[in-house]
């Protein structure tokens, strides 16, 4: 292997680096997958946590248990979401000053505190300030190790692991829809002693991923961006000599391919909105549609499904989480089965098909359902098809908002974009779902609501048709120019690869 010295400019304070092109033109490692183990569990987690708490729903409305009212159950869903955007907010801003790696340590420690408290909740306060304090966690972790895996992941592979990372959090469905099987089953289990257990289930597991996770390094391109070459190089070398000895042989990457860095202070606020909203703009309003109207549609059915089931096919209990688990796995196979594509066909197809194809098929589902046409079996399968799509779509959003804006500021957009979704469309959602549904008795409301999701899905698919952003295989240098990059050499990336919008 050939050494990769860093070069400092005398005089200009900068440096020139080859470490963002050695990372892209590596092989899959073992390194990789222990990044995508380490950091995508937080996806897991999540879906844990959403799964538990939409199975228990019917059960927190019982006397014996918390005794909540349907209104305080959506209202405890759009709390814990209401966490998130506060969560996303703070750790992301932290994420872009402090590191990637300080700051997924932390939140993940945030996120097991409050969910083991919630597991101890003797009333409805209590309960929703602890998954407040959960969701902030989760919320952050969103952030930081969305900004680590894209920075860490090769080019040509971004695309499809970003996408398998995010469609892991069906994997947590299925594992929250298991242990509800087990811990809501009042034969085994009191009805207020289940539903607590299962609540544990999540902080058992993210105890048990810690160590994996404290041995992964920092970002080298966020050490690259704030003044610290010397470690990037150093990190990038074990990574390479790890492949090496692995049996790869790496070509060297010339020096004419290095770019030049300078040190800059951090982005404030006002030079966020006017990198976003001005230097960004088509960009923003891109990751704005297709965050905010996935959120809708996810964090509106799922969180209500079991109400749905308990009240429209007197599906109540433990029986709910059979018809979550096969949900869960079409929305997990949809993202690895889909996620080849995105990198090969492209990020305008596939975002926009995706997205419209899910919310057309979300209409005719909502007006069969209303006309009482569909049974909780048939309707379940029809949830699987479309959110087999529709996961890959929702995946792909997390995907945008996390490669199309340069890296020293690509924490503080994604908790900034998934702030946004999750005020507008999870935060609302949950609580209106739940009172649409009521008591059960106009399913032509409960249409409404799906018929707003599935148009929010056509009219982001639209817009990624429009202003979609052509990532696929492409640096994320080449995608968004560094804020800290004085130029680019000659060979590095081309013109058009910068372009703002």
């Amino acid at each position: 292997m050939t050494a990769h010295p860093v070069g400092t400019l005398r005089g200009t304070g900068s440096v020139r680096s080859t470490v963002p092109q050695r990372l892209d033109r590596l092989p899959w490692s073992g390194f990789h997958w222990r990044v995508v183990i380490a950091l995508g569990i937080t996806w897991v987690l999540d879906g844990i946590e959403i799964t538990i708490a939409g199975s228990i729903a019917d059960r927190l409305r019982d006397h014996d248990t918390l005794g909540l009212t349907s209104s305080q159950v959506g209202m405890t869903a759009s709390i814990y979401l209401l966490g998130e955007v506060v969560g996303a907010l703070v750790f992301g801003r932290l994420a872009d000053r402090l590191g990637r790696r300080k700051l997924f340590i932390v939140t993940l420690g945030v996120y097991l505190m409050g969910n083991a408290l919630t597991a101890v909740a003797p009333g409805f306060a209590f309960f929703a300030v602890t998954r407040f304090i959960a969701g902030t966690g989760i919320g952050g972790e969103y952030a930081a190790l969305n900004s680590a895996i894209d920075e860490l992941i090769p080019s040509r592979h971004r695309g499809h692991a970003d996408l398998a990372v995010n469609s892991t959090y069906w994997l947590g469905a299925m594992i929250g829809a298991a242990s509800n099987l087990l811990f809501l089953n009042p034969h085994l289990f009191g009805l207020d002693v289940g539903w607590r257990l299962g609540l544990l289930v999540g902080p058992a597991i993210g105890a048990a991923i810690w160590g994996l996770r404290r041995n992964l390094p920092e970002s080298p391109r966020w050490l690259l961006t704030h003044g610290r070459p010397e470690e990037a190089e150093r990190i990038v070398t074990e990574i390479e000599e790890k492949v090496e000895r692995g049996g790869a042989r790496l070509e060297p990457v010339p020096e004419s391919r290095a770019m030049e860095y300078r040190r800059r202070p951090p982005v404030g606020y006002r030079e966020l909105a006017r990198i976003l909203f001005r230097d960004y703009r088509k960009r923003s309003v891109l990751g704005f549609m297709l965050m905010v109207t996935q959120s809708f549609l996810f964090n509106a059915i799922f969180f209500t499904y079991s109400l749905i089931l308990a009240e429209f096919y007197d599906i109540r209990d433990g029986a709910v989480a059979y018809f979550i688990f096969p949900f869960a796995v079409g929305n997990l196979v949809g993202p690895l089965v889909l996620g080849r594509y995105f990198d090969s066909l492209g990020r305008r197809r596939m975002i926009g098909t995706t997205y419209c194809v899910s919310g057309v098929l979300l209409l005719v589902t909502g007006w069969l359902f209303a006309e009482g046409l569909l049974s909780a079996v048939t309707q379940t399968l029809l949830w699987c098809v479309i959110f087999f799509i529709a996961s890959a779509a929702a995946s792909s959003a997390y995907l945008t908002v996390s490669e199309v804006f340069p890296v020293e500021m690509r924490a503080q957009a994604i908790s900034f974009f998934f702030a946004l979704s999750m005020l507008f469309g999870g935060v609302v959602a949950p609580w209106l779902f739940a009172t649409l549904i009521g008591g059960g008795s106009d399913p032509w409301r409960v249409f409404a609501g799906y018929a707003v999701g599935g148009v929010l899905m056509v009219l982001g698919g639209l817009t990624a048709f429009r202003w979609g952003v052509d990532a696929e295989r492409r640096s994320l240098e080449e995608v968004a120019v560094p804020l800290s990059a004085n130029g680019l050499t000659e060979q590095g990336p081309p013109a058009a690869g910068p372009a703002r919008a």
